[in-house]
């Protein structure tokens, strides 16, 4: 078989091969169960230069589908809002420095133990430590994992790694006794305007540079804006020799918060996977055999020694950082393999004389030996969970739930089904309505299929879920995830690609409220708002308050929160203007509520709201209940967009009501709705 080259009329010839072998390969591994990955890499093995020999220069094409890794890693970014990722410094810097210089160090004191040079044993050590990003985030993605708590440690870790990589590379010279590009101070020096450039690029240029590009209202060269971004920063990055992939990644989350995210993510995400995959294909092809034949002891002995030695630094991980046991292994599997930036740490070290050739060949099958045997590996672990489920009585594991797959027609789709979820749930089908839910907890729709519920396991952040979930015919769209980012994601997935869809989308703070607000969503819940309220309720009535003055007190206060809520919401992101809002809204309720107590005085109530001793306290009518004020307030909403003739005033209540107190801030008047079905 002759070789293929890239000259002439070869790219069409690399085309046809790498296209053919992918196709035929991953369908294949995806019918055995072992995942695309795998398949990308036997692919790479099968016409790589030890297989059929119809590509020879892997090296070659190794580094042109790196860009895949690239785009993984700004699409990443753009999922990350700027005030999320500064969430994550701690567990970023805190246990992803935890695991690269703890596997590191076991692993270099276990080789200077056995005699290896110590300039040796670091190098390959620290190359070693660093794990697989692509392969990593790419099987979160494949297993929709990314969301869990076990897939935000391996970002995290993953993250660490890649701005770990840069004063690695620097070190490698050092071992060398050389200083090269004009010095430590002055690459670092370099490194940092580079970052700055991106950064204030980001913030000033970027946004009205690509206003300016949507305007001409011309997809495919917004499109290939997106590309000249990602290949822009990526360069940057390189001329000072950092990683293309972090830079992409800084300019990813710097464009999280505009208002063009969704539209980058959905030009972006073919070529992201079309690259990934020339990656693992080129990965499978530059395993060097011949290394593995010469040394096959050697061989095995080295990768089940570091992937030993960093899955037992992992595991302790692991339990420290209190992942759920089901996660563990994945978590484990993923950061104990070898990486990427592992063979630009050798190849480096050999160019400074630190380690011999047949050293860097030696480690560097390793690496991708490593790289091979994850797929498997998580395969393993899958399995290993079923039995332990089945030992423990079929409690879930979490880590192999099918998605939802079958399109779905109901008239109404839950997005998270946890304790506020299920409410809304038990309530439409209480009253005959069909309901659609997502959760993306997997241990979580374990335990409420063995409730009864039909939960389908998905990531409602996925358009293609959304769209099997059955967006495009529903009429209402319930967004109930606990995660404010997940929550926002949702609302502006659901707002750009099914615009006739209503929402319904649960707050949980004032922050949360805001921005539903700001989207534009009409009907939002705070969580914990009216319960709170009803036990205030309580608390009045225990207190001594007749129970039509304590829900009328209820009421008010409701009405005045809800209405300043509206009213700082033009101000949202002012700090001192909130806050001074804020305290001007509580000084005039509580001057209100003293107003009438003094009117309750005057009349002859001594005690203000409080009854006498003498008189019997009023019983709560059956539709005393806080829904009739969240059905007012629904009715005067109703009004106010369609004007209906006036109603009469409702009948004087039995007892002498109280004066009416109004403020500037109440709504108008709404008779009262018909009494709910169920009481407080």
């Amino acid at each position: 078989m002759t070789p293929v080259e890239p000259s002439g009329s070869g790219w069409l010839h690399l085309g046809l091969v790498y296209l053919g072998a992918a196709v035929f390969a991953v369908p294949l591994a995806r019918l055995a169960g072992l995942g695309a990955i795998i398949g990308y890499l036997a692919a790479g093995i099968a016409i790589g230069p030890w297989g059929l020999r119809l590509v020879t220069d892997a090296q070659e094409m190794l580094h042109f589908a790196e860009f895949g890794v690239v785009l993984m890693l700004f699409l990443v970014g753009l999922e990350l809002e700027p005030k999320r990722l500064w969430a994550l410094r701690r567990p970023i810097f805190g246990w992803g420095s935890l695991q690269l210089l703890g596997s590191a160090a076991v692993m270099c004191s276990v080789a200077v133990a056995l005699g290896v040079d110590w300039q040796l044993a670091l190098v390959a050590s620290l190359g070693l430590a660093l794990s697989s990003t692509a392969i990593g985030l790419g099987v979160l993605a494949e297993r929709n994992l990314m969301a869990t708590a076990g897939g935000q440690s391996v970002l995290s870790v993953a993250l660490l790694q890649d701005i770990a990589a840069i004063p690695i590379l620097a070190l490698v010279p050092m071992l060398a006794g050389e200083a090269r590009h004009g010095g430590g101070w002055l690459g670092a020096a370099k490194a940092v305007a580079v970052i700055a450039i991106i950064v204030l690029g980001g913030r000033l240029v970027l946004r009205p540079a690509l206003r300016w590009i949507a305007r001409s209202k011309t997809p495919e060269i917004f499109t290939a804006a997106a590309l000249l971004l990602v290949v822009a920063t990526a360069s940057l990055m390189q001329t000072v020799g950092l990683s293309m992939a972090l830079g992409a990644f800084l300019a990813g989350v710097l464009l999280a918060e505009s208002e063009y995210r969704r539209e980058l993510e959905t030009d972006l995400e073919p070529f992201k996977g079309l690259f990934l995959g020339l990656f693992f294909i080129a990965v499978g092809m530059s395993l060097d055999l011949s290394v593995l034949r010469a040394q096959p002891l050697l061989v095995a002995g080295l990768v089940l020694g570091f992937l030993s030695i960093k899955a037992l630094v992992l595991w302790g991980m692991g339990r420290a950082m209190k992942l759920p046991l089901a996660q563990r292994g994945v978590f484990g599997v993923l950061l104990a393999q070898g990486g990427e930036f592992g063979f630009v740490v050798f190849q480096a070290a050999e160019q400074g004389e630190v380690i011999e050739p047949a050293t860097s060949s030696l480690l560097v099958a390793v690496v991708a030996l490593s790289m091979l045997l994850t797929p498997l590996l998580l395969v393993l672990n899958d399995r290993l969970d079923k039995r332990r489920a089945a030992r423990s009585g079929g409690r879930a594991t979490g880590t192999e739930l099918k998605e939802i797959d079958e399109p779905q027609e109901a008239p109404v789709i839950i997005a998270g089904f946890g304790r506020y979820g299920q409410i809304v749930g038990r309530l439409m089908f209480a009253s005959g309505l069909k309901a659609t839910v997502l959760e993306h907890d997997p241990d979580q729709v374990e335990s409420l299929r063995k409730f009864g519920w039909r939960v389908f396991y998905g990531d409602a952040t996925r358009l293609d879920l959304l769209r099997t979930a059955g967006a495009g015919s529903a009429k209402v769209l319930v967004v109930a995830v606990d995660d404010m980012v997940q929550s926002l994601a949702i609302v502006d997935l659901a707002q750009a690609h099914f615009p006739a869809l209503q929402l319904v989308a649960r707050a949980r703070n004032a922050q949360h409220w805001y921005e539903l607000n700001k989207r534009g969503v009409a009907h939002i819940e705070r969580e914990t708002f009216d319960s709170a309220l009803m036990s205030g309720r309580s608390v009045l009535e225990g207190l001594g308050l007749r129970p039509y003055q304590a829900r009328t007190l209820a009421q008010r206060f409701r009405r005045h929160s809800v209405q300043l809520l509206k009213e700082m919401a033009p101000h949202y992101g002012d700090q001192a203007r909130l806050m001074s809002m804020a305290k001007a809204g509580r000084q005039q309720l509580e001057e209100a509520f003293a107003r009438e107590r003094e009117t309750q005085a005057e009349r002859g109530h001594g005690h203000g709201f409080f009854a006498h001793d003498d008189e019997p306290p009023e019983e709560a009518s059956p539709g005393d209940d806080m829904n009739d004020e969240i059905l007012q307030e629904r009715a005067a909403q109703a009004a106010t967009r369609a004007p209906s003739p006036p109603t009469p005033p409702p009948a004087p209540p039995p007892h002498p009501a109280p004066v009416p107190v109004t403020s500037p801030r109440d709504p108008p008047a709404v008779p009262p709705p018909p009494p709910p079905i169920t009481s407080r």
